[in-house]
This record gives structure tokens, sequence and C-alpha cells, in this order.
């Protein structure tokens, strides 16, 4: 329900704004989205795994990591605000980026508060909280739309993007403020028998969580980075038309990420370390329930897109049709590298994991300069597949040697 909300809310401005000011929007907001993985500096993410490893114990990491996100947060924020002012922009998404920046401080209390909500399987709240920032947006967007039509404008959607992160801060900032002092129903280890605190310095913290945070940002360039490349190579037409298919790969995406990133990944963390038999099932499993959900999505968008696309977006968008079908092909392969690369944050083998999504996010950048030039939007959209591929093909490789090196596994 939140994908579908986030993504009627982009095809509600698609269509009420021309490509070139999509374009500027869809670029400026994933600026935003690009550099948020540096200012939670996957704290989130390591709170799962460390929790997951040592149980109550891994309170004594929880005073420095949040000093530390407030470190990362305030500089993210501020890179941000100088790359507004000095990047090669016009006027008018220079201020849309300005607006949107207080975006990064609404991620990262939602991430934040997601953590929590997982380390404690409180998957409905879990559920509730990641849904309601989307529906928020779209009933903004609806609202600017179809009831205040003549202020329709760039500013006043950013505006109340803006309004909807201060809220995200407050609401996630009073979950985690209870959550530093005590107030944690950690599930699977019992009752707290003692308070663990043992001095840790925020050193310490970043020498462990960098790799979760480097990550995301690793993810976002070989997935979003397209969107930024061909606006600055091929302006922001082209962008807002690349875009309108990535909103629909983004929304078909949402299961797999759910499912692992949401549901199973503090599970698989406990599991990887305390029971082995079922961590090699569920990845065995996993592996096959997702290149098989994968294969149904693609062969769906292949069938629904020629109708589907014209009926979403207005005419001006049916340049997105091929790079759509392009990039469904990415579909079964990602649905896969989900559940091949979850086993990979679990351990020592996150380091490992953070290179080969470094190398690949090199190659996506490098072929989206080589190809965008000559072929556009095509070009970007051939550069992530080729991408995910490459991901897949090392992702095993490292779980064959680094994983599941003594056990059989599909």
């Amino acid at each position: 329900m939140g994908a579908g909300c986030a993504f009627l809310g982009q095809v509600v401005l698609a269509r009420q704004f021309d490509p070139a000011t999509f374009g500027v929007f869809a670029a400026a907001l994933g600026t935003v989205m690009l550099v948020t993985p540096l200012a939670s500096f996957g704290i989130g993410a390591f709170w799962l795994k460390v929790y997951g490893e040592e149980g109550w114990q891994a309170e004594r990491w929880l005073a420095p990591s949040l000093r530390l996100v407030l470190i990362t947060t305030s500089s993210t924020f501020a890179l941000i605000i100088i790359w507004a002012f000095v990047g090669p922009h016009d006027e008018a998404f220079t201020h849309v980026l300005l607006l949107l920046s207080i975006i990064v401080f609404g991620q990262v209390s939602l991430e934040l508060a997601s953590a929590k909500f997982q380390l404690e399987e409180r998957y409905g709240e879990l559920a509730i909280w990641q849904f309601t920032p989307h529906l928020l947006r779209l009933g903004a967007v609806l609202a600017i739309v179809y009831l205040i039509d003549e202020l329709t404008t760039l500013t006043v959607v950013s505006i109340s993007y803006a309004i909807i992160a201060l809220g995200i801060v407050l609401v996630g900032g009073l979950s985690i403020w209870r959550m530093s002092n005590g107030q944690l129903k950690l599930r699977g280890y019992g009752l707290k028998s003692s308070y663990y605190n043992s001095g840790l310095a925020v050193a310490e913290v970043t020498k462990h969580s960098w790799p979760f945070g480097l990550s995301g940002v690793l993810y976002l360039i070989y997935f979003q980075s397209d969107i930024l490349i061909l606006k600055y190579m091929d302006g922001n037409e082209a962008a807002g038309i690349y875009n309108a298919a990535f909103l629909i790969m983004s929304a078909v995406y949402l299961l797999p990420a759910v499912l692992y990133q949401k549901f199973l990944l503090p599970k698989i963390h406990r599991w990887a370390s305390h029971d082995r038999v079922r961590f090699r099932n569920v990845y065995r499993q996993g592996n096959l329930v997702m290149f098989a959900l994968g294969c149904m999505s693609m062969i769906c968008i292949w069938i629904l897109a020629p109708v589907g696309l014209p009926l979403l977006f207005n005419e001006s968008y049916s340049g997105a049709l091929t790079p759509l079908i392009i990039l469904a092909a990415a579909a079964p392969v990602r649905f896969m590298a989900t559940s091949v690369g979850s086993v990979l944050v679990t351990k020592d083998n996150m380091k490992r994991k953070v290179q080969l999504m470094g190398f690949t996010a090199l190659v996506n950048i490098l072929m989206n300069i080589a190809l965008i030039p000559v072929f556009g939007v095509v070009g970007a959209a051939v550069s992530t597949v080729v991408t995910e591929v490459l991901l897949l093909l090392l992702y095993t490789r490292s779980v064959k040697r680094n994983v599941f090196i003594e056990e059989k596994f599909i």
C-alpha cells in the first residue's frame, strides 16, 4: 500500500507537469535520497546485526551510535545545501533541492524507528510507520493538484514534502528517545537482566557501521543514479521520461525489499549465529521463490506495459515504454539478488558485500557515461540491467566462498 501511494503520487505529478519539469523534481528528490544513507550511516541495519548477534548486550552500542547519527546527518544536510548552490544547476533545481533537503532528517528518523520496530518484531506498527509518510505525501499531492490547482507548482509540492518530513522527525524522534531510555522490547532473547554500557566511543561504532551506510549509497548509485546522470548529460526531459519507467520498477521491487529488509533481516542475523540449519534452508528456498516471482513480474510488465503506461501517464511520456521493457528484464535478477545478498550482511561478510557493490556501482556509472550520450534513456536502462546481472554473479560467487563454505545449497 505504501508503494502504491508513492507510485500514485508520482503519477499524479507526472501528469500535472511536463517531462522537463517533472525531471527537475525527480532529480532533486533523487539527489536527496542518494545521500540519505550517508546521513543514517547504516545505523539501523547495524542495530539489527549487533542485536541479532549479542542480544541485550548490544545495548552498549546504542548511545555512541546515536551520537554518530547526529554528526553524519548534520554533515550530510550541509553537503546538500552546498551542492545546491555550487552545482551546475538552474534556479528552479536549486530552489527545489533546498526545500527537499529537509527530507534527510525525516528519512533518518524513519529508518531508526523502523529498526526499533523490527527488533521488537512489531510488524503491524512497522507497516503503519512505513506506510504513513507515503500516504501523507499522496494526500498532499492530491490536495494541491485537485483542490488548489492554481497553486500547483514545484515549490508548493516541495514545501509539502518538507513539512511531512518534519512530522516524521517528531514522531520518529520520540520512538528513538524511548529506545535510548531503555524502552526496547527485544524479541528472541528473553527479559533483560541488567543494563549494558561499556563506554564505547563513536569511532568504534563508525568502524563497524560504515559498510552498512556505504552499501545504501552504492545501491542507490547503481539503481537510481541514472536519473541524475540523464539530467546532467541529456537534460531534464530525459530524466523525467526515464523516471516514469523507474517508478514502475520501484513499485515492483518493493516485494523482495520488504520481505528481506523489513521482515526477515533481524531473523537472518539471529539464525546465522544460532541456527545454521534454518539459515541455510531459508536461503535455499528464498532463492527459488524470488526467482519465480521475478519471472512473473517481468512477464506481467511486458504484457501490461504497452496498455498501462499510456493510461498512467500522458502522451508526452510515451518514450518511457522502451526503457521500461528493458528494465523489466532485470526483475528476476533483482529478486534473486535480494535473496542471495541477504546472507552477505551477516557475520563479517558485510565488507565483502560493499566491495562488490562498489565495483558494480563504478561499472554502472562508466556505462551510463558511455551509453547515455549515444542512446539516451535506452542506454541508461541497458546499463542498469547489465549492472544487476553482474551484481548477482558476484554475490553468488562470494556466498559460495565465504558464507556456505562446507554446506550444500542452491
